[in-house]
């Protein structure tokens, strides 16, 4: 008897990949902005925040436009080389965008930008797999932080606890995390709720390309440090 295909599993995690069709629109939409804009920028980031990310972007909305996504597609859109580059010089931003980076383009004034990227800084909980900032030891004792019903959630994460009176009590030292290690999801969920803040989201501008200069940001950073693309 033929199977019926009314009933085929379908599996709806499964996703198509962004394909030729969404590069395109990206590609596009660079060189438009290369157009509209009188500057471009390459910055990098570091513990990247979504929502930290779309509310630093909410102050430049009005005469800017970030990109963010694969560094190929945005070197693709400026050109690699003089031979292929869309702009002038344009080029040598693509040897900026490398691991961790985008792409500013905006009509601001350089001065405003640098202010604007230089003071903003936002701290946030480390996720699992980061890297500890500082060295976090609980002490026996009382952890009267703690409501009773936390015992059963603070063993599951592998501190050592009881309760004593109804009182919270770690009946031996506990190390949460080691500087310099990185943080286990155990690790994560107890600096959370010892409201522990060890990410820092921080954006860094690299370089400056106008049409009528080019200059690099980071001292000590010049062409020759960058990897051929």
């Amino acid at each position: 008897m033929p199977k019926s295909k009314r009933n085929k599993t379908v599996t709806l995690s499964k996703t198509k990949k962004k394909g030729r069709e969404h590069k395109e629109v990206i590609v596009n939409a660079i060189k438009q902005s290369l157009e509209s804009y009188g500057s471009a920028y390459v910055f990098t980031f570091e513990n990247m925040r979504n929502q930290k990310f779309k509310e630093f972007r909410e102050q430049l909305k009005s005469n800017s436009r970030f990109f963010l996504g694969s560094n190929k597609v945005m070197q693709i859109s400026l050109g690699r080389s003089v031979a292929d580059e869309t702009k002038p010089g344009i080029h040598k931003l693509s040897k900026f965008l490398r691991r961790d980076a985008g792409l500013l383009f905006t009509n601001l004034e350089k001065e405003e930008v640098q202010r604007i990227f230089e003071k903003y800084e936002d701290h946030d909980y480390a996720r699992t797999g980061s890297n500890a900032t500082e060295k976090v030891e609980l002490k026996e004792g009382p952890l009267e932080q703690f409501s009773h019903e936390m015992e059963p959630f603070l063993r599951k994460q592998g501190m050592p606890v009881r309760l004593n009176k109804g009182v919270v009590e770690l009946v031996s030292d506990f190390v949460v995390c080691e500087e310099g290690k990185p943080i286990s999801p155990e690790s994560a969920r107890i600096l959370r709720l010892l409201e522990i803040k060890m990410a820092t989201f921080r954006l860094q501008l690299v370089c400056r390309w106008s049409p009528d200069d080019f200059e690099v940001y980071r001292e000590g950073l010049d062409l020759s440090d960058v990897e051929p693309s």
